[in-house]
């Protein structure tokens, strides 16, 4: 029997790995034929290194098919209680309309798209983050947000980076946080500033500003205990002092209160989580951030702007080449490489579904939920803190805080201890009138909020009359447009309609790691026992989380030879951070403070140097051989010359041109020698597991990727998952959190790098999924696959296009880098060109001159069957073919069907020819919405929120 045949658990058929990998053994065995080998084994042989390979099977459980894997995720979830939310702190409970989550979070139309850098065949989702922007900017009252960054929290921080680079203050001058912040927004901010020599001073800005020097100022709105306060003078002292002004606000209350741009502000940071997005115990969440006009090329993160295509329609693309990490490298302020994108997604829908009107009726009907506790508490003569709150009431009761808390979990509602003598309940779109009558019965009041609820009706709102919104929001059309479902479903596909997703087509692109994300392991997230956890819930309630997150730890343990691992960041920038800050205090520790010099390959990734700068670091470059390797000399040079002040190396491993550098071992032994640790960068991990393992050939630390690696689904750009595994020595000093200190090592880390303590550890269940159903042999199997599907790609393209790198033998890794620059030279046809015409074909392009310019990098996964394989194979050479036929259906491409079927035709090739090129089937045709992009006047005419919904349609 063979393995593609043999029983696994009953109802599952074929076991999980077969259904994840997708060339059959056949298959497999015909490739190994066109490369010349009789065996995966012997490949693998002479593609990674003898002095790196593992022999040792991994130490995880044996496979469980998928019936099996999801009953003990449904296990781990019944071990989670969910009460009632009432906790705050920036998470709420929500109703995720069931339309939204159907069409959108459980869609892999939506799921399963990657970043948008290719705008022709991205305007779906462009256009819903166009929405989002608009809706933050609108809410917010200022000029222009981004696309969306990773949590509340961090978009604190950014806004400190980006007041430190905006003020002319001295370069002493402090940053001051309101003590209304919520304390897990101060622990990230103190993370981020102390490695930059900022200075973080809290202070209650209810009496002004301290009397020193200050490049910026952070407030909340409301504050953390719910109190609404005027903070116009403080915004007026601040900008008199030379200092920014940002505002951490609450985007549900912003649709009753007034717009903080109505007072000046700079910048205003949130979290769109309350929009309809679960709170999965902590994420993920579109985290978002507005400024004011003036400081648009400041801003970090994505920014998705309308231009113009070939055909002067209006289309949408990402503006200002706003990875600024790609472009200034060490240089950099932020190393934010990615958003939440499909959370994004689900907030603007959100918000296009309910509309202003049904938000504003929402925010109303929360805070009447507020202020019947209010009154409850008040009549019954238990002290409120706050005359001007929202959702959140503050009630002083001195010395029983615990006893209340106690009593209302005995009546199903969790509640925030603030400190021994206060305790804060808040409310949201889930609130119920019983769950309101258990709060005022665990302070010991009378429980009649029904009555209370009904006599508030009609009251003024518990907010000063000029705090009150007065001004519209959400006022473009979208937002009015799609009440009844059936709009709304319509609305939704035809966005997912204009993309090409995984669910369409293989996306090969290098670095990206662009694999199948099953059903099985996608669907336990919406599960309530996962999906309605508060992150800051009592850890007794979350069992079946812990034991998951346990699991998980110890599974990457054995899969990366690490000693330890912290799942907290929440994406691979803030896994690199981490793992730098880990580094930084290891020195410190050993009173190396001397050393802060990071060495980094002239290939590596962009986000590396931009870390090494946010983790207190200098950066010098390392060569790069004619090879793509390392340049041994080099790096050999620059450690002789900086002995005492090497803190690190930053190495991808494979390296981001496709090999297995046989001098690895080497490279770190040096770097060791010279005092410094190894960072090996986890991106290209795919090509490993099962292989070997960095922690045990010489690293010291590394970030995962799970979005890449372990399946997460990359959701147009994010959701993504960046942990951080280090060697005992560093362990240490993983990420920590205030609140929850149980989440990494005690007394010894950085601080929190995230907002919640284990990160985005609603989407970790996936991860455990694939982990679970593929077990050691399968993920073994996995890598192999990767590998052999890559170097077909490879022999198959070679004859056609030159690849650049290979290791022995001429083999490469994962991925392979096909080079166009002779082409270009002889013809003027460039990548861009290529990757339009690709579209024609119905395929996303590779990615495009990274890490070299004039230059394809592929990678096919070992998820693509070979047929998928031999369809883009072939595209890419019947394009080979016509840069010598008819150059100009490249310069051309892409063709919608409004192109070709227009009375005008002045081409020297036919419609047909245009549009249906080589095999691709007429029935099956994806046409692109829009001709190609010009990008530079997009730039020049900056628009970033919504124009007249005419405008978009083409």
């Amino acid at each position: 029997m063979s393995d593609r045949t043999r029983l696994t658990t009953a109802g599952s058929g074929l076991p999980f790995s077969a259904r994840h990998i997708g060339p059959t053994n056949d298959d497999q065995r015909s490739m190994l034929d066109l490369l010349g080998y009789r065996s995966l084994e012997e490949l693998v042989d002479d593609v990674v290194p003898a002095s790196i390979r593992e022999a040792t099977p991994l130490e995880l459980p044996e496979p469980a098919g998928e019936a099996e894997a999801l009953a003990e995720l449904a296990e781990l979830a019944a071990r989670n209680r969910v009460v009632t939310p009432m906790i705050g702190l920036g998470y709420h409970g929500t109703v995720t309309p069931p339309v939204i989550r159907r069409a959108i979070l459980e869609n892999p139309a939506w799921y399963t798209a990657y970043t948008p850098y290719q705008p022709e065949i991205s305007q779906g989702r462009l256009e819903a983050l166009l929405n989002f922007q608009t809706m933050v900017a609108d809410l917010t009252g200022l000029a222009l947000a981004n696309a969306s960054l990773l949590d509340e929290a961090t978009a604190a921080a950014e806004a400190m980076a980006l007041a430190r680079r905006a003020s002319k203050a001295p370069a002493d001058a402090a940053f001051v946080v309101d003590s209304g912040c919520h304390p897990q927004t101060v622990a990230v901010v103190r993370t981020r500033a102390e490695p930059l020599g900022l200075t973080v001073v809290v202070a209650d800005l209810t009496a002004g500003l301290p009397d020193r020097d200050v490049f910026g100022v952070l407030a909340q709105y409301p504050t953390t205990t719910g109190l609404v306060r005027d903070d116009t003078a403080v915004v007026a002292e601040a900008h008199d002092r030379g200092a920014l002004v940002a505002v951490a606000a609450d985007s549900l209350a912003l649709c009753l209160l007034r717009a903080p741009g109505e007072i000046s502000v700079d910048v205003v940071v949130g979290s769109a989580q309350r929009f309809g997005v679960p709170m999965g115990f902590g994420g993920p969440h579109a985290g978002f951030m507005a400024v004011r006009d003036g400081l648009q090329r400041s801003l970090p993160g994505r920014l998705v702007g309308v231009s113009i295509d070939a055909d002067g329609a209006p289309a949408l693309r990402l503006a200002l080449q706003t990875r600024e990490q790609h472009i200034r490298r060490e240089k950099a302020t932020s190393n934010i490489c990615t958003a939440q994108v499909l959370l994004a997604v689900i907030a603007s829908s959100y918000a296009v579904y309910h509309g202003p009107e049904g938000l504003a009726a929402m925010a109303e009907r929360v805070h009447r939920a507020a202020r019947t506790i209010d009154q409850g508490l008040r009549r019954a003569n238990i002290e409120v803190v706050h005359d001007a709150f929202f959702d959140t009431v503050c009630a002083r009761v001195p010395g029983r805080a615990d006893d209340v808390v106690a009593a209302a979990l005995a009546r199903g509602v969790n509640l925030r201890r603030v400190d021994p003598d206060h305790v804060a309940v808040a409310c949201d779109e889930t609130t119920t009138i019983g769950a309101l009558d258990a709060v005022l019965g665990a302070f010991g009041a009378p429980a009649h909020a029904d009555a209370l609820s009904d006599e508030l009706a009609d009251e003024a709102p518990s907010v000063p009359a000029d705090l009150v919104r007065t001004t519209p929001f959400l006022t473009h059309p979208v937002f009015s447009s799609h009440r009844s479902e059936t709009s709304m479903l319509r609305y939704l596909r035809r966005l997912s309609d204009r993309d090409i997703a995984l669910d369409r087509a293989m996306i090969p692109l290098g670095s990206c790691t662009m694999k199948l994300n099953a059903a099985a392991e996608m669907e336990p997230i919406t599960w309530p026992g996962f999906a309605a956890m508060h992150p800051f819930a009592p850890l007794d309630q979350a069992e079946g989380y812990l034991a998951l997150i346990d699991d998980l730890e110890r599974w990457l343990v054995a899969i990366t030879g690490y000693a330890a691992v912290s799942l907290q960041p929440n994406a691979g920038s803030q896994g690199e951070l981490a793992g730098l800050l880990a580094i930084r205090a290891y020195h410190r520790d050993r009173g190396d403070d001397g050393r802060d010099l990071c060495l980094i390959p002239s290939s590596a990734h962009g986000t590396n140097a931009a870390s090494a700068v946010m983790a207190g670091m200098r950066v010098a470059v390392v060569a790069c051989d004619d090879e793509g390797n390392v340049d041994l000399e080099d790096l050999r040079a620059r450690l002789d010359a900086n002995r005492d002040v090497v803190a690190a190396l930053m190495v991808t491993y494979p390296s981001t041109h496709g090999v297995f550098e046989e001098g690895i071992g080497d490279i770190c032994a040096a770097v060791h020698d010279a005092g410094g640790q190894v960072y090996l960068d986890g991106a290209n991990l795919n090509a490993m597991v099962g292989l070997a393992r960095p922690g045990r050939f010489g690293a010291d630390v590394s970030h995962l990727n799970l979005h890449k690696t372990f399946c997460i689904p990359h959701g147009g750009g994010g959701p993504g998952v960046g942990p951080v595994a280090v060697g005992e020595h560093l362990a240490p000093y993983l990420p920590t959190h205030p609140l929850v200190p149980e989440c990494g090592p005690a007394g010894t880390g950085p601080g929190p790098v995230s907002g919640a303590p284990w990160g985005s550890a609603g989407i970790l269940p996936i991860p455990w999924a694939y982990v679970r159903m593929m077990g050691g042999e399968g993920l073994r199997q996995a890598t192999q696959v990767a590998i052999l599907n890559a170097n077909y790609v490879a022999r198959r393209l070679a004859d056609h296009y030159p690849v650049l790198y290979s290791g022995r033998n001429g083999l490469v890794a994962h991925e392979c880098i096909v080079d166009l620059r002779p082409l270009t030279r002889a013809t003027g046809i460039g990548v861009d060109d290529v990757a339009k015409r690709l579209i024609d074909h119905g395929f996303h392009a590779p990615t495009m001159s990274f890490p070299v310019p004039g230059t394809l990098m592929i990678e096919p996964t070992e998820s693509e069957d070979r047929s998928e394989l031999d369809r883009f194979c072939d595209a890419l050479i019947a394009i080979r073919a016509e840069i010598d036929a008819q150059p100009g259906l490249l310069r051309g491409a892409p063709w919608t069907s409004e192109s070709v079927l227009g009375d005008a035709w002045d081409h020297p090739f036919t419609r047909a020819e245009a549009a249906f090129p080589g095999s691709v089937s007429r029935a099956d045709k994806y046409w692109p919405p829009v001709r190609r992009i010009d990008g530079g006047y997009g730039d020049r005419n900056l628009m970033c929120s919504c124009p007249p919904i005419g405008d978009l349609e083409t």
